[in-house]
């Protein structure tokens, strides 16, 4: 018995679908809960800085920090948690694991040393240490051997918050995560970015899909101005 290709294939890029999608919505929100935490995933120079790091570095909303601190600041206001992460490897590289073998150029992963100016957050990002949670990580996922589960639940939070970068990557990888711990988990549109165009509507469709909900900033804050 032979059956037909079932993969769909048009002449449409990946932010045409991703709008299409936006504007008609296969299934229902996962929504708001009644507790909000802000994931903000990797705001380092690394990442956001391609006057410095022009290889590694990506800027899809020329606003995504200036969003970011918003809600930020608007949850923190409110006493809901506040979380930013960074990735570094010591200077052997050797907490990379596999993940830090697929290259070895200057600009590779393993290459992210800590104290190092690509492990920096960037000075545009407005972290409150006295509050907020700050911890390094290795692996894609925010939750993967880090605190961050189980200080979601001593905060009694039952809604995630995802910005951050890359959307295909740590941030995409943060928010099934963050569903597959229990989580009604939001992605903020502005607050998320990647190195091509592509690859970033191309997630944002599939964890629209599957994951997450997709929402714009001005949603978020006008969620939080109602607490």
């Amino acid at each position: 018995m032979q059956f037909e290709p079932t993969m769909v294939r048009e002449n449409k890029t990946a932010r045409e679908l991703y709008e299409a999608v936006k504007t008609n919505p296969a299934r229902a929100r996962f929504g708001f809960g009644e507790k909000l935490a802000v994931v903000n995933v990797d705001f380092q120079q690394g990442y956001t800085r391609p006057d410095l790091f022009p290889k590694t570095a990506y800027v899809t909303d020329p606003d995504q920090i200036t969003w970011t601190n918003r809600i930020s600041t608007a949850a923190r206001a409110k006493g809901m948690p506040v979380i930013w992460s960074h990735v570094a490897y010591k200077a052997d590289a050797g907490d990379a694991g596999v993940w830090g073998t697929r290259t070895d150029t200057p600009d590779s992963l393993q290459n992210i040393k800590y104290e190092s100016e690509r492990h920096a957050f960037d000075p545009r990002t407005q972290i409150d240490h006295a509050v907020d949670l700050v911890f390094t990580k290795r692996m894609p996922s925010a939750f993967f051997e880090t605190q961050l589960a189980s200080y979601l639940v001593w905060h009694k939070v039952d809604t995630v918050l995802v910005t951050g970068g890359s959307t295909s990557g740590c941030v995409r990888a943060t928010a099934i995560d963050s569903l597959s711990h229990g989580y009604r988990t939001i992605v903020a549109e502005e607050c998320v970015a990647d190195k091509h165009e592509s690859y970033h509507y191309a997630n944002l469709t599939d964890l629209q899909l599957k994951y997450a909900d997709v929402v714009n900033a001005a949603e978020v804050l006008a969620w939080l101005e109602t607490r």
